[in-house]
């Protein structure tokens, strides 16, 4: 399944380095190469990533991933969902913080 978490954080990725390797963007983001590789599918399915392969190299399997424009979009809305998410989770750890303040009291 493809959450919002990772798809930010591919998205992110390639946008910092298009010409990164599913194997360095699995280590980069601490998931298995195959999660790389089935979420990448997906967003270029989607028509957000376009993978374009370097003709001049030996390498023959290396890609270029771009971000599409509907991909630059999608990344801006995936960013506020999860900067929403993540502020959600931090006022409640605050909370719960300030209840085991309380009780050490």
């Amino acid at each position: 399944m493809l959450t919002d978490e990772t798809r930010y954080r591919i998205l992110k990725s390639l946008e910092a380095d298009p010409s990164a390797s599913q194997r360095a963007i699995a280590r980069e983001l601490g998931i298995s190469l195959g999660k790389v590789n089935y979420c990448l599918q997906a967003l270029i399915d989607k028509g957000l990533v376009k993978a374009t392969n370097f003709r001049n190299s030996p390498n023959k399997a290396r890609y270029l991933y771009t971000l599409t424009p509907q991909g630059i979009e999608e990344k801006s809305r995936v960013t506020a969902r999860f900067l929403k998410r993540k502020l959600a989770e931090y006022d409640e750890i605050q909370r719960e913080i300030e209840e085991l303040r309380k009780d050490l009291s």
